[in-house]
């Protein structure tokens, strides 16, 4: 990424909206705003359902039928919705040739923890009583919505349910302790947040809620027997100690897991493929590790 490129995007975040010093529905109308993009060309979006909720399912030209990722977008708990990650979905539903049911869990502070959790694990029951194969399952989902992805997992666990074939994180928002030291020492490279933007996110979403519940702090968790994890994150992010301590508690329980963190980039980059084309290459990388977990799942008996 060229400095002229990193300075364009750079002030593209800094306008991105906040919860901390604005109303609810005001953020969520400048988010659907800021993230207006559709999924790009060669990919078909439908509306449908999936545990309970509405979804956006999207499938790219040439899909493997077999395939599904579970998608969970980002905006803190609070903002967002398939609509808005309709290009990042798309992009990667085009990438790994397999068709994304992008889900619009139910936000806060209408509805706190645990029902984005419990949203989640409905939705991921029902692609397993539709009869699809947990080895034919990805999870996904970036910032909040990567904390969610692994939340899921666990509540999956917990339920005795089998695990998918691997779950792919962008920036995940893991540890609402907001502990990272990075929270503070990347304040200043990071153009999209300040501590009290996240604060205001986590305050949404949890009320009097405990912060270091394992499925509201994934990053906190005991990670035992969850499927293969790809996470990515930006060095210019102040939840890139969530990425780093994710990874290092799935590594240390065991799970296969891979971290790559990108320099000079902000909090999911991803989103961005038109400005840098780090984010494609992300997206490849992601493609490969999904197209891999699904081969090496339908090669091993289900576990639960």
């Amino acid at each position: 990424m060229s400095r002229q490129q990193r300075q364009d995007l750079d002030d593209m975040l800094r306008n991105a909206p906040k919860t901390a010093g604005g109303t609810v529905e005001r953020a969520r109308t400048d988010f659907a705003t800021l993230f207006d993009v559709p999924a790009p060309d060669g990919v078909t979006v439908r509306d449908t359902m999936l545990g309970g909720r509405p979804a956006l399912e999207l499938t790219p030209a040439g899909a493997d039928g077999d395939t599904v990722v579970l998608f969970l977008h980002g905006g803190g708990y609070v903002v967002g919705s398939p609509r808005t990650h309709a290009a990042l979905a798309g992009e990667l539903a085009r990438r790994a040739r397999t068709r994304i049911v992008s889900l619009d869990y139910r936000l806060a502070p209408e509805h706190r923890f645990p029902a984005a959790v419990d949203d989640g694990l409905a939705a991921y029951r029902e692609l397993l009583e539709r009869g699809t194969s947990p080895s034919a399952i990805a999870l996904a989902g970036d910032s909040a919505g990567g904390g969610l992805s692994v939340a899921t997992l666990l509540a999956a666990r917990e339920a005795g349910l089998p695990m998918p074939a691997g779950a792919v994180l962008f920036s995940p928002w893991a540890d609402l302790t907001l502990t990272g030291a990075s929270m503070e020492g990347k304040l200043g490279a990071d153009p999209v947040f300040v501590r009290a933007d996240i604060e205001g996110y986590r305050t949404h979403y949890l009320g009097a809620g405990d912060p270091a519940a394992p499925l509201a702090s994934p990053a906190l968790a005991d990670l035992t027997g969850l499927p293969p994890l790809l996470v990515q994150a930006g060095s210019n992010e102040l939840l890139l100690d969530d990425s780093v301590r994710l990874a290092a508690g799935a590594g240390a329980a065991g799970v296969d897991v891979t971290l790559r963190v990108w320099g000079g980039l902000p909090h999911v980059f991803q989103h961005h493929t038109a400005l840098v084309e780090e984010a494609g290459q992300a997206l490849d990388d992601a493609a490969l590790f999904l197209a891999h977990a699904y081969r090496t799942a339908a090669a091993e008996p289900a576990t639960a």
